[in-house]
């Protein structure tokens, strides 16, 4: 049986297709999964067998006829059985349609839209389905019944791990990753807050940070690079293969609620997470991570928050309290509580 995956972004929503997309494979050998996504995000898929991959370059394919021409390419390479879109937005939905056409059933997720703004509005106060089951329920309706587990899910290649190996020595440093930036103002934690973190840190026990983030946020790293002491900014210098060898290396990382945390938490890397405006609770926090581990503002003592889903839109307060009330102070305690800093030498 042939059937097609369609997940196009984000990196994070990408990577989160891992645990089910595993689980499908070993437990199903014989059938052959497509998965279509982005051309930057197949690292994620090495080395899965029985598995595909269509990555378009989607600057060629725009419109309607872009939709068409992807749709046309795919059934270019043999009839698909089944089609399974765990994306859900106008472009994967019109190419579905096409698939529909064609006669090939189709199964779509459902991203609990109306759950989520009842969290956002406050009418809802309670864990809602993680990303990672509700891609597997999809495989679920499709008659595929998975089995999900947490543990490693992303892994780097023999070459990539060579190359990262250079950079590591064999003292007691602690390895912590930083990935101190996300993508929108409402996840973003002051930068300052994370130099102060990452020196309390280092007054506690000896470590190494390595910095992580985009190539948009290359200058911003190297300021924090420049005024922290045993810092290693990787960004621009490492393939995404490369970086995720790093992560695999790490005594634990600490990140916003951004792609760097999903991807720690896949490699089987702890995953430390400083939230704001957005919150675990909509399901999107790092997979197979202790809830203890995801550090934020209580909505018991900040009502307002989570005020967003994906982390759009500005503070209605205008003060952006659920991030300058979570001091450093708070989110070094945790870390403290979380045992994290006695895993090697005390200084």
């Amino acid at each position: 049986m042939r059937i097609l995956v369609i997940r196009l972004s984000a990196m994070g929503d990408v990577a989160l297709t891992l645990p089910a997309v595993k689980s499908f494979v070993e437990r199903y050998p014989g059938h052959e999964l497509t998965i279509l996504t982005r051309p930057a995000f197949s690292t994620f898929f090495r080395g899965i067998p029985t598995l595909r991959l269509f990555t378009p370059d989607l600057n060629h394919y725009k419109g309607l006829y872009g939709i068409w021409k992807i749709y046309r390419d795919l059934a270019g390479s043999g009839r698909f059985d089944i089609v399974i879109d765990l994306h859900d937005v106008i472009r994967s939905k019109i190419l579905r349609c096409f698939f529909c056409i064609a006669g090939t059933p189709v199964f779509s997720i459902d991203k609990g839209r109306r759950e989520k703004r009842g969290l956002v509005s406050g009418r809802e106060r309670k864990l809602l389905r993680h990303t990672v089951e509700r891609y597997a329920d999809v495989f679920r309706r499709a008659g595929f019944e998975l089995a999900l587990s947490a543990g490693k899910f992303i892994e780097a290649g023999s070459e990539a791990r060579k190359k990262v190996d250079t950079l590591f020595s064999t003292s007691t440093l602690l390895n912590i990753g930083i990935a101190p930036f996300a993508r929108h103002e409402l996840k973003q934690w002051p930068v300052e807050y994370m130099v102060s973190l990452m020196r309390m840190i280092s007054r506690t026990v000896s470590a190494r940070f390595w910095l992580f983030g985009g190539t948009d946020e290359c200058e911003r790293l190297a300021g924090i690079e420049k005024v922290t002491e045993r810092s290693v900014n990787l960004c621009g210098k490492l393939s995404l293969e490369e970086e995720i060898a790093v992560m695999e290396r790490l005594d634990f990382m600490i990140a916003m609620d951004s792609a760097n945390m999903h991807m720690a938490a896949l490699v089987g890397t702890k995953a430390v997470s400083i939230w704001g405006g957005t919150d675990p609770l909509a399901g999107f926090g790092a997979w197979g991570q202790p809830p203890e581990y995801s550090i934020r503002i209580s909505p018991s003592e900040l009502e307002c928050r989570p005020c967003t889903i994906y982390g759009k839109g500005r503070c209605k307060r205008k003060d952006l309290a659920c991030l300058y009330r979570l001091t450093p102070e708070i989110v070094f305690g945790e870390i403290v509580k979380l045992g994290l800093l006695k895993e090697k030498n005390r200084i």
